[in-house]
């Protein structure tokens, strides 16, 4: 018996959620970039004119984006960029230090010499950067160490888990300068040497260290803990 061709109702259904997910894409992207930075008011009848979609996906994208982490629903008010407290930074920070410590030592176990050059080459580019004082390049080569070795790790959970806390961690905008840290090079240095000695203890030590550390610095950032605007700006 040949297969039903799918119905006007699900292919509107199927429509719908990719239209969504699209639009969950974009306003996520402008989100981690900073392009809509926390406190932001997202404004549904300015965004629907600007992606061009009716509220109907829009506001499905703000549910997923509130389960996300990423906004917060305020009733009567409306939907709002979420904005990371000095104390919900360190709570994340700790988790990240214990999911990295496990990291390091599944990585340790799993290496290669290829995947070593591999980090080596990124270890220098976060050095080049630091030297250059290049914030942007610093932030991005060490969001792609951190990222490499937690997909090294081999565990699929795992690399959920830290892409949701490495989301909420995008929401902090530290005025802490990290780019030229000699301390935040000695710290990928370690993990990498830890890893080509093979030594699973010293991997994971290090690398939940490196987390700590990125707490301690947030929290000698001015802009950490900050009381949150009573009007935060709409997106227009």
């Amino acid at each position: 018996m040949p297969a039903q061709p799918p119905s006007s109702a699900t292919i509107a259904l199927l429509q719908r959620h990719s239209l969504t997910s699209a639009v969950q894409a974009e306003l996520e992207r402008m989100i981690l970039s900073g392009e809509l930075g926390p406190g932001a008011r997202l404004t549904e009848t300015a965004l629907a004119a600007r992606l061009g979609v009716s509220r109907g996906p829009l506001r499905e994208a703000f549910r997923m984006l509130g389960e996300a982490g990423l906004v917060r629903a305020e009733k009567n008010r409306g939907v709002f960029v979420r904005e990371i407290a000095a104390d919900e930074v360190d709570e994340i920070l700790d988790l990240r230090a214990a999911i990295d410590a496990l990291v390091g030592r599944r990585v340790a176990r799993r290496v290669d010499a290829t995947t070593l050059a591999e980090l080596r080459e990124l270890a220098d580019a976060l050095d080049a950067a630091s030297a250059a004082r290049d914030a942007l390049a610093w932030e991005s080569l060490d969001r792609r160490f951190h990222d490499r070795l937690v997909e090294l790790s081999g565990n699929r959970r795992l690399m959920a888990i830290d892409r949701q806390l490495a989301k909420e961690l995008s929401l902090v905008r530290s005025a802490a300068p990290r780019a030229g840290s000699t301390l935040s090079s000695r710290e990928h240095r370690r993990i990498v040497a830890a890893l080509a000695a093979g030594d699973a203890g010293a991997a994971g030590a290090a690398m939940a260290a490196h987390a700590l550390q990125r707490r301690r610095r947030n929290r000698r950032a001015p802009t950490l803990g900050q009381p949150r605007s009573t009007e935060p700006a709409s997106v227009a």
